[in-house]
This record gives structure tokens, C-alpha cells and sequence, in this order.
């Protein structure tokens, strides 16, 4: 009989939506309140987008700023996810210490990349079956989800964090330690007006 592998755990990593300390580059355009406000909207979206790839008892959301914040509280009530504290320090500490929080395969991604849809967590899930890594490369050099079934620390130690040279540094590494990777799609995340407007323009034409 073939058994379905199990769903590998879906990590997302999320700021609480406080204006002033989140999307800041969006202010312009839109304001404190607005950027803020756009970012609570993409958090929902991803939070919802992995329920339905992977079921929510597969979703943690890693909050920071403000770990009681009531967005975060009512995706709980919602959904039925798990809510935790992101661990201090740099971007690599963050996302490793995530991964490694759940035992069996896992997941992370940021909730600024409401570009990744549920097909794509689909066939990360499917790709992570049978390959040691899984990630979505970004279009800037970065990359939105990595994906693994164990703890790899180099893949996260010493990463030029906010460049384009993520994703070619990461991949460097990869080599290093013998691994090969999938990479079943390409996404972007949300850092600058365009990008906002981009994706309502993307979802204007999905309704």
C-alpha cells in the first residue's frame, strides 16, 4: 500500500503590524498606517494560503514586535494555527531556529511573499519527498521558502542577509556540503511600492 508522506511543517515568519516598524519602505506611498495595514493583508493571505496547501495543525506563525498582537491572535482563533516567538538575532537564526522547532520535514517562509500560491507550497511539499532542499528563488537574488528534513547550520550562518547574493552564497554552501536542492517555481516578495501595486494588480485579476 502507498502511504502519502506526511505534510512537512510550515513555518511563517511575521512582524506585528505596528506602523512605523513594518513594510517602512511602503510609508511613502502609502503612509505608517497604510504600509502597516498592508502588511497585516499579506500576513492573512500567506497564513490562509498554508492552511489550504497543508492544513493548519502543519502552520506555526512566528511573530515579532508584539507576540500578543490581536491580528495575530484573531489568525489563531481563525485558522487554528500555532502562534510562537521568533528567536533574537539575524535573519539565519531566525529561520533555522524555526526549522528545526518541529520534528520531520519543514518549511519558512516570510509573510512579504504573498506571491507564493498554494499550488507552489504543493509542489515544495512534493519536491521535499525526495530531494534533501527545497527553495522558491526570489526575482532580486533572495529566495522566499527553504525547505528541509535536518539541521544544516552553514546553510544560515554568515548569509549577506538582504542582498542578491542570498540565493548564490546559499547555493555555494549547498555545494559545499554535497546537497542538491529543487527549486520548483520562482516568487517575489513586497519590499517597495511597485511591488505592492504589482500584487494588487495580480489580485484585481484573480476575482
Amino acid at each position: 500500500m502507498h502511504v502519502k508522506p506526511a505534510a512537512p511543517h510550515l513555518h511563517l515568519l511575521a512582524k506585528a503590524p505596528l506602523p512605523g516598524q513594518a513594510k517602512t519602505r511602503l510609508i511613502p506611498c502609502l503612509g505608517a498606517q497604510g504600509a502597516a495595514d498592508a502588511h497585516a493583508a499579506m500576513v492573512r493571505h500567506c497564513v490562509a494560503t498554508g492552511c489550504e496547501a497543508l492544513g493548519a495543525e502543519n502552520v506555526t506563525l512566528w511573530t515579532s514586535l508584539d507576540h500578543r498582537h490581536p491580528l495575530f491572535l484573531e489568525l489563531q482563533a481563525q485558522h487554528g494555527i500555532a502562534l510562537a516567538a521568533q528567536q533574537q538575532g539575524d535573519v539565519g537564526r531566525r529561520v533555522r531556529h524555526a526549522l528545526n522547532s518541529t520534528d520531520g520535514p519543514a518549511m519558512v517562509m516570510g509573510t512579504d511573499c504573498p506571491s507564493i500560491t498554494h499550488a507552489m507550497l504543493k509542489r515544495c511539499r512534493a519536491a521535499l519527498s525526495t530531494f534533501a532542499i527545497v527553495i522558491l528563488p526570489a526575482e532580486d537574488g533572495g529566495y522566499g521558502l527553504i525547505g528541509s528534513h535536518q539541521d544544516y547550520p552553514s546553510l544560515f550562518a554568515d548569509i549577506p542577509w538582504g542582498t542578491e547574493r542570498v540565493l548564490s552564497v546559499t547555493q555555494a554552501r549547498l555545494a559545499t556540503l554535497g546537497l542538491e536542492a529543487a527549486y520548483p517555481d520562482t516568487m517575489w516578495d513586497i519590499d517597495r511600492p511597485e511591488d505592492w501595486q504589482r500584487w494588487q494588480r495580480q489580485r484585481h485579476a484573480n476575482v
